[in-house]
């Protein structure tokens, strides 16, 4: 038997895949990044050790993916490094070929994916506005004093939904001050922000793409009921929320892992389960070689250089097997 690992790691959440060779999901884990990438992959490493028979799984592919991709690739010995736009198309039609649209809504960034015929032919991202991602719904469930677990929950209770504006965070949040000051219920307050921050992300985020069924709905936002009623009533259309959909581009990034091993055969560079045991650390410096003056980054196992980029000419960097794009 063969399995395949993938790991994504953003601003937010670090979220782990196993899959077996015929694409299954036998395993994964979702956890808070908290600032600090390195300590939530082995924290993610562990979980997962904890939770599966090592005498019975043979990794044969790791792939990494998230903003975070680079950095999750060297800790763990990825074979294959891709970005977020591919490992969400990858593991939405492995549950449906026929997708056209994937809504992904992260931790600090929302993307909206155009795919025809099984092939990824536009997408766009949010550039300056942080507006109905997941950190801005945690700050005003924080606020409202609401677990974020029940804070779609709220909307679905409200019959009087208020009007919030949503084009930017500050907006939304003084108008919700506003609109409390007022005397409205905060299921009223959320149903208002649950719509806003939807005509938000079709406003901007999906502006000017075409968006045609079936429509996948993905992300660790796709959990919020408030969020999924008002995409499927601005939209007029079913919106399918994957039953993994906080752990899909971990499961992208496995499979494409696995494809990388059939199409190569090439021996894994998995560092193994164990490499929790082991001291990571990271060190940057200013190279003054040009006027970009680049940040190097360096990675350190134990007291080994593995890793070091972020050079624009080269100078500097240390090659190493992935394929990253």
């Amino acid at each position: 038997m063969s399995e395949f690992l993938g790991v994504d790691v953003g601003s937010i959440s670090t979220n782990l895949a196993l899959i077996n060779e015929e694409g299954e999901l036998l395993n994964e884990v979702y956890l808070r990044t908290q600032g600090q990438p390195i300590e939530a992959i082995k924290e993610g490493i562990e979980g997962m050790r904890q939770s599966i028979s090592l005498n019975s799984i043979n990794v044969r592919g790791v792939g990494t993916t998230g903003s975070g991709r680079v950095l999750a690739g060297t800790i763990v010995g990825a074979d294959i490094v891709k970005n977020e736009i591919t490992s969400q198309a990858v593991a939405t039609l492995q549950i449906n070929p026929q997708v056209r649209t994937i809504f992904e809504i992260g931790g600090q960034d929302s993307k909206i994916i155009i795919l025809q015929n099984g092939i990824v032919v536009d997408f766009g991202m949010n550039t300056i506005c942080a507006a109905g991602t997941g950190s801005f719904l945690d700050q005003q469930a924080y606020r409202l004093k609401i677990p974020i677990e029940e804070f779609g929950d709220y909307a679905l209770k409200s019959t009087n939904s208020v009007r919030i504006a949503g084009r930017c965070t500050v907006f939304a949040e003084s108008d919700m001050i506003h609109k409390q000051q007022l005397g409205y219920e905060k299921k009223d307050i959320i149903a208002g922000l649950c719509a806003a921050l939807v005509r938000n992300y079709l406003n901007n985020v999906a502006k000017g793409k075409k968006i045609c069924s079936p429509i996948f709905f993905q992300g660790g936002v796709a959990s919020n009921s408030g969020i999924r009623k008002s995409f499927k009533k601005e939209l007029g259309e079913e919106v399918v929320v994957p039953g993994n959909h906080k752990v899909m581009g971990a499961i992208g990034a496995a499979l494409l892992a696995k494809e990388e091993f059939e199409s190569t055969g090439k021996e894994t560079s998995f560092r193994g389960f164990d490499l929790v045991e082991k001291e990571y650390r990271t060190r940057g410096f200013e190279c003054d070689g040009c006027p970009n003056r680049c940040e190097v980054v360096e990675i350190f196992i134990e007291d080994e250089l593995v890793a070091r980029w972020g050079d624009r000419c080269g100078k500097w960097s240390l090659n190493y097997s992935q394929v990253v794009t």
